[in-house]
């Protein structure tokens, strides 16, 4: 049976293909979307993904805008990468898909309030709209089975040289997912930087030939560019589809269980994510943390996924 899957995001450019990778993959059942700030302003990413959905022929799926900032500090977001209205390249078609009218919490609590099971949450961006509502319902917790998210590293940032992006703009919010006793499961830029958007990548999609195919192919040339001045990386890592995958085939993605807490306060790593493989702190571990990655395997995947869809 397909998996019932709520996606939080900030579209976004690796967002968009988590989005067509969730809706196209025949062992996800896509319940809800949610967006954040993050990648862009909450105007810029709730209108990304009205745009991504409707070009890909995504119907049915409701769309709801959540947290426009992170809990404590201020946004700034990635235009560096992708550009001011956060999918830079393209021109983007006017959105076929109308935003739902409840809040992201309201919309995550009446999708776990209707699925008769257990729903995972895929988060692929700032943990802001998780984290409130898990202060907001914290009676719904046993509907989710679990919680995971493309963020931190167990290694270098990317934001900073110690924090990756998504927990360096709301740490805050990451701690208190972390802490809620909610099954974790963190994919970080050591397994992300894996997947690399190479010219055979490219064209692989590009060959899928459908609009959805060739949109992605734009997305991906832009994407590549700002990487390669903002990082130094002519190919750039896709990350966010890496955790819908572990969901669709757990079998791409190998997991440690281990320790993982998130530094709050460091001058120079406030946002990093401190992942404790060698047990060396003694603490019990809360976590499973992504330590690689079938490669081939995750852009199979990904094609077949934009094959099935517009």
């Amino acid at each position: 049976m397909p998996k019932p899957v709520i996606l939080d995001c900030d579209p976004g450019h690796d967002d968009a293909f988590a989005i067509w990778l969730a809706a196209g993959d025949p062992e996800i059942d896509l319940r809800a979307i949610t967006t954040v700030g993050g990648n862009g302003t909450l105007t810029h990413t709730t209108y990304n993904a009205r745009v991504v959905t409707g070009l890909a022929g995504i119907a049915g799926v409701p769309i709801s805008p959540g947290a426009d900032s992170p809990m404590v500090r201020l946004l700034s977001p990635a235009e560096g990468i992708h550009g001011a209205n956060a999918l830079g390249g393209p021109e983007l078609p006017a959105p076929t898909v109308a935003a739902d009218p409840r809040t992201a919490v309201e919309l995550i609590r009446d999708t776990l309030d209707g699925a008769g099971e257990e729903v995972t949450i895929v988060a692929t961006g700032p943990l802001t709209n998780i984290a409130m509502f898990v202060r907001t319902y914290p009676d719904r917790l046993s509907r989710i089975k679990e919680v995971v998210w493309m963020g931190g590293s167990t290694g270098r940032g990317n934001i900073t040289p110690y924090a990756e992006f998504n927990c360096w703009t709301d740490p805050e919010a990451a701690a208190i997912v972390l802490g809620s006793g909610l099954p974790f499961t963190m994919i970080g830029l050591n397994v992300t930087h894996q997947v690399l958007i190479t010219p055979e990548v490219v064209a692989r999609i590009g060959a899928v030939g459908n609009r959805t195919a060739a949109f992605g192919v734009e997305l991906l040339n832009y994407f590549n560019s700002t990487y390669e001045t903002d990082q130094g990386m002519p190919e750039g890592p896709l990350h966010d589809p890496v955790a819908v995958a572990l969901v669709a085939r757990p079998g791409l993605v190998t997991t440690v269980r281990t320790r993982l807490d998130i530094e709050l306060h460091g001058t120079e790593t406030a946002g990093a994510t401190s992942v404790d493989l060698l047990g060396k702190l003694r603490r019990p571990p809360n976590a499973s943390v992504a330590t690689g990655v079938d490669v081939e395997g995750f852009w199979r995947l990904l094609e077949d996924a934009i094959r099935a869809l517009s």
